[in-house]
This record gives C-alpha cells, structure tokens and sequence, in this order.
C-alpha cells in the first residue's frame, strides 16, 4: 500500500495517471514501444510491465501461445498469462507501483512536461506488494515561498514547532526541537518505548529494507544511534540472530528487552521468526520458540496481553493475505493456532489492534488487494469468539497503514490513508461505549497524514504523550511529532455529546465487571442486532456518577467496594488459573521431553536389535554351510575307509600270491637253494 500524488483539477487520478505511467515508460501503443521499454528497464521489470499493460488495457490473456522459436514473444506471452483474471484497476495500480519503484521520480519529471495549473492532493493507492514496496517520490506540497529569489519551506499551520514542556495546550500536534543525528526517512519500521526512550527499528527507504537501531531520548530530546552485534554465546533457549533488513515487523518491548516479531525480508523464511534485543549487552539473537510457529509475513499486528503476544493478520511472501490468529506464550515460548468461533475479520494487513480490559483484542482497518476497511471486531480472548459491534460517534474513513495506541480505554488512531485520499485526522475511540471522536486535524502533505508511521505512548512532566515517527505520503519522513492528549476530561466529554441509542448507551454490568452485555433491539427492517458493550470497572467513571446521581454515595461507594472485592476474587481466580495452567504446560513439556528420551531410547533398540538379527542371520547361514561341509566330510570318510579296505584286500592278495609263484617245480628243477631251505624250514 503506497501513498501518491494525485492531480484533482488536472485529472490524473486513475486510469489517467496510469496512461501518464505509461507514456513515461515508453508504451505508446505503437511497434517500437516493447525496444523502447527494454532499454529503460531490465528485462524481468520490462515483461512484467508489459503484462500489466496488456492486461490493464486489453484484459485477460486470451491470444494463442506464439511458437517456441519466438523466445521473446513467449516469454511476454507467459508474462501475461500468469497474471490470471487480475482486474484491470489493480493491474493499472500496480503498473504505477512498479514503475515507482524502478524509477522513484518518474512523476515529478513527466509533470515538468505539463504546463497545466494544477492542485496537488493526497491520494492513498493501496498495493498487495509489500515485499518489494518503494513508494514514490513526489515533490512535498508543503507551502513553499519565494524571498529573495530563494525557496523557503513554511511549516503547515496545525503542526507547530514548541518546546513540548512548555505547551499548554492540549490535543494538538506539536514538532519538538530536537538534537543529534536522526535516523534515515523510513516508514513501516518498528518503535517502543523502554524507559524514557523511543526505539526505532528497521524499516523501508526507497524500497530497501533498513536493519539500523536508533534511540530518541524524551528527556534530553536527542537522538542517537545503537551499535549493535550478533551474539556469539547466546543464552538458553536463544541462537546466533543474522540480522536480516525488513520492513513490517512489530517491536515489542518485554523484560528489558525488545522482541522483533515477524516482517517482510528479501529472502524470507519460511516460519515467523522472533529475534530479541538485549538493551545491555546489546546484542542480537533468535528465540527459540516450541509448537507450529506461524508462517512468515508482514503487515500484521502483534499485541501484548498479560505474558503473551497476539498475532493477527498480514501478508506472507507470496502476497496471500491472512486472517490467521497465534499466541505466543513469552513464559514457555509455545506457538498455539487459536480457532476462534464467529465470524473472524476477512484477511487483511496493515490494520490496528489493540486489547481492553485485558481481555478484549479489538482489530480496526487495514487493508486488502483492492479495498481498505473501517470495520471493528472484538475478539473475546476468554470464549474465543469474535464479534462485530456496532461503532458510535464519528466513525473514521477506511484506510489501512494507520498507527494505534491506547491511555487508558482510550484508542487513538493516527495516519493512513484508503485508495481515494490520505487521512488528516487524528481520531480516539472510546473502548468501553465504542464511541469514536475526533481528537485534531491537520493540513497540507505531513507526516501526521502519512502511512507507515509508528505511534508509541510515553510521558513527560508527569503528562501523557503521544509519539509519532516516520511514515509515507509520497516521500519518506524521519520527522517527530508530539501530542497531549485530554483524555481524561475533553475525549470523555466529546463522546458524551455525541448521540447514542438507549439500546447501547453506556451499560456496564456491575455484577461481573468481565463478561459482556448483549443488548437486542427490535430496529424496522434490520431486524435484531447484537450489540456487544464492553466494560472496564478502573475506567468506568462517567457510569459511577451517573450512579451517584441516582442512588447517592452511599450506594455507590458500597457498589465499587462490591465491585473491588469482586474484581479482586477474579483476579486471584485468574491468576490460579494462570499458575495451573502454566504448571500443565511445564508437565506437558516434561511429558514431551520424557516422550522424546523414550522415542530416542526405542530408536537405539530397535537399532540394536536389527543389528542383533542381522548377526544371527549370518550365523545360521555359517552353521548351514558348516554342516553341509561336515557332511561332505562324512561321505569323504566313507571313501576313504573303503578305498582302504580295499586297498588292503588287493595287497593281501598280491602277497598271496607272490607267496604261491616263488616255489613249485621250476624252482626244484633249477635247484634254486631257497627253496630246499624254504622247505626245510615249512617242516
């Protein structure tokens, strides 16, 4: 979502100023435009600006693929065939934002070619293209006036420049004198207050992401810059923080500490990552958190309730818009995808939270790809279920990119702006009636009208005071401004003037200060409508004297005696819940521990086991072959036992006779001696 400058007398709101874009960047619709576009822009930019011409002007791609050989008319003709059935509006839109982007003084060169007198007026042009979002770069339309051949800026008349501990008056902007160096102009960066001192965080400046750490100290009224280091030996529970720039991420001051929660990067991961500032070491590192943590995104909106962070909303990496709800438990650092019940607002990014009561997250405004809002949900965080009441007052225009914060049961909301103009009021609502008011006005292009501006609440003299920093209405700021507000007498008596139906005056339930009243009212053709009025019993003051009217002191200081001793029986009853609960998930997460130990331990059995079998395995293959030999070795044996036998039968019977064939009558006719001696000796 951008803020621009549109011409109103001139006419170059759209379509016209996207036809100007487009003169400017080289589509004159003749044959030559497509060379004239490659050479100003690189070639990724080139084709995606051709296709949100095409679609912009002509529509869906509906013409043939070209052939394979036309390397380039393809490429063009998958450019635009992937933006879908994107609507011609938001192709126009995002022409423009990407031109911006490329070439962030495109405007204020194609209006020097204009001759015409013209008026500037803010125009707010909301894009879902946060990852890469720019922002243009016009000239300021503050007045300018001409001494001795020279320009001098003047400061527009409802931001006056004043010692903020000299203003008396209340509800007015103001711009402090302030000394040292001050951040670079940014907008959709991260700011808190931690002891006195503003906190300003990363941020967008011509389409970079910024990843610098700047203090403003509200006593001396100075800035100056944190130079930081990741941590080489984080604590438990923390790793090493590669400090990636980004841009619409929250800042959350906790224990000392600043948590940087979620936002759009570069290279985006693929979960919400949750990096902590020591502010005395300072030094960078990644929590670990435990649970599904949320996936990535920017333009969302975090909000502290007790130990825990709310995430609603956003946008992820691929320009989804969300309407998703997490809680981040800060004690255990457990993520929890809440399922609410009722209807949940419809996705969006840049809207407002806040909670009342500690018990009741109110979103307001934001966003989507073609529209902005100014609905009002209420999310019980107790039931768990969301509702839509109906706002009193003066309800504020829809816009998105707005700042909130809260004193008390007041909310007041500053800047953003919607698709028609940029939003100059300064407005507050009232928790408790859900009674809007405006709170002050300003004129001409500041940055009180910008979007993507922070707003932080802090003190000074013992006076509250609001804060603001930064922000974008066609060129980056880095200005501070400062208001008082009187809500604890002028706000209360603006909503009081302001009409409201006996069916939603301000009811508060003094028999339980922390459930709703639900009021039904018959109204004509609208039927019945669920009024929702939530009470808080510390700021209930305009009701207790309504009471005091009636019924005397008397009864009244007995009914806020009542009424404290009752809160007091809840609060004990919420923190026993609390520690019970707290204690459950301690036992859950030994359970879980124990679970994973015992998991790890069946692993290695397991793993033993299968060893083990594949071992015996082997060895019954080893015996198997063994007695196959031992056998084999048997029927050797055999053979051999008979070989031998045999062998022994065949020599006896050689001896045999040989014994037989050495005597005879040859070996008496030859007088062989052996033989009368062999006889001889026979006998």
């Amino acid at each position: 979502m951008q803020m621009a400058m549109a011409r109103s007398s001139s006419g170059l709101a759209y379509p016209e100023r996207f036809y100007a874009a487009a003169s400017y960047a080289g589509f004159h619709g003749s044959h030559n435009s497509t060379t004239t576009v490659s050479s100003k822009f690189q070639n990724d930019t080139a084709l995606l600006l051709y296709a949100l011409y095409q679609q912009a002007t002509i529509g869906p791609c509906n013409v043939p693929r070209p052939s394979s050989w036309k390397a380039v008319e393809q490429s063009k003709w998958k450019s635009w065939q992937g933006l879908g059935n994107m609507a011609s509006t938001e192709a126009m839109r995002l022409f423009v934002k990407i031109l911006e982007e490329d070439d962030p003084s495109w405007y204020s060169r194609a209006s020097n070619s204009i001759s015409e007198s013209v008026t500037d007026t803010q125009v707010n042009h909301y894009s879902d293209e946060h990852v890469i979002e720019n922002g243009n770069s016009f000239p300021d339309t503050k007045t300018i006036s001409t001494e001795n051949g020279t320009l001098v800026e003047t400061q527009d008349k409802d931001v006056v420049s004043e010692d903020v501990g000299t203003v008396a008056v209340y509800d007015q902007w103001i711009t402090p004198p302030i000394t040292g160096q001050p951040p670079k102009a940014r907008y959709e960066h991260g700011a808190a207050i931690v002891q006195d001192k503003m906190y300003i965080y990363g941020g967008n400046h011509n389409g970079r992401y910024l990843n610098d750490l700047h203090v403003l100290d509200l006593r001396s009224w100075s800035w100056y810059k944190v130079n930081f280091k990741a941590e080489n030996e984080p604590q438990e529970g923390q790793s090493p923080a590669k400090l990636t720039p980004c841009a619409g991420h929250s800042l959350i001051p906790w224990e000392n500490k600043l948590l940087s929660i979620a936002g759009h990067t570069k290279d985006p991961s693929e979960t919400m990552q949750v990096k902590v500032f020591d502010l005395q070491s300072c030094t960078w590192s990644t929590l670990k958190t435990y649970g599904k943590a949320p996936i990535s995104r920017g333009g969302q909106s975090v909000t502290l309730v007790g130990t825990s962070l709310v995430i609603f909303g956003g946008q992820d990496a691929k320009r989804s818009l969300l309407n998703d709800l997490h809680i981040l438990d800060l004690e255990t650092m457990t993520w929890d995808e809440i399922d609410a019940i009722g209807v949940s607002p419809s996705p969006r990014s840049d809207h407002a939270a806040a909670v009342h009561a500690e018990r009741y997250l109110l979103i307001f405004g934001g966003g989507s790809h073609a529209t902005c809002f100014n609905d009002l949900h209420v999310l019980d965080l107790q039931t768990m279920e969301w509702t839509r009441p109906t706002q009193q007052g003066e309800i504020p225009t829809p816009r998105a990119g707005h700042a909130g914060v809260t004193v008390g049961e007041n909310w007041f909301i500053v800047g953003g702006g919607d698709n028609k103009t940029g939003v100059s009021e300064t407005v507050v609502l009232n928790m408790s009636t859900l009674g809007w008011s405006v709170v002050t006005s300003v004129q001409g292009r500041v940055p009180l009208a910008s979007e993507g501006l922070s707003l932080v609440l802090s003190s000074y003299n013992g006076e509250d005071i609001l804060v603001s920093f930064g922000g974008y209405n066609g060129h980056y700021s880095n200005e501070v401004n400062v208001l008082k507000p009187s809500h604890k007498s002028t706000l209360e008596s603006k909503i009081a003037e302001t009409p409201v139906p006996d069916s939603v005056s301000a009811i508060h339930n003094f028999t339980n200060p922390t459930r709703d009243v639900d009021s039904e009212f018959e109204g004509g053709h609208e039927g019945k409508i669920r009024e929702i009025v939530m009470d808080n019993i510390d700021q209930g003051s305009t009701t207790l004297n309504s009471m005091q009217k009636s019924r005397g002191e008397g009864t009244s200081e007995h009914l806020l005696a009542t009424l404290k001793a009752e809160r007091e029986e809840l609060n004990s009853s919420l923190s026993k819940e609390k520690l019970q609960t707290l204690h459950l998930k301690q036992e859950l997460t030994d359970a879980e521990t124990r679970n994973t130990d015992l998991y790890k331990e069946l692993q290695s059995v397991r793993g033993q086991l299968a060893a083990d079998q594949s071992r015996c395995f082997k060895l019954e293959v080893d015996v198997a072959e063994l007695r196959q030999k031992l056998q084999n070795m048997e029927a050797l044996q055999k053979e051999l036992e008979l070989l031998q036998r045999q062998k022994a039968a065949s020599e006896h019977a050689l001896n045999a006779n040989h014994r037989q064939g050495s005597g005879g009558v040859w070996g008496w006719l030859a007088g062989t001696p052996g033989s009368g001696n062999q006889k001889e000796d026979d006998a």
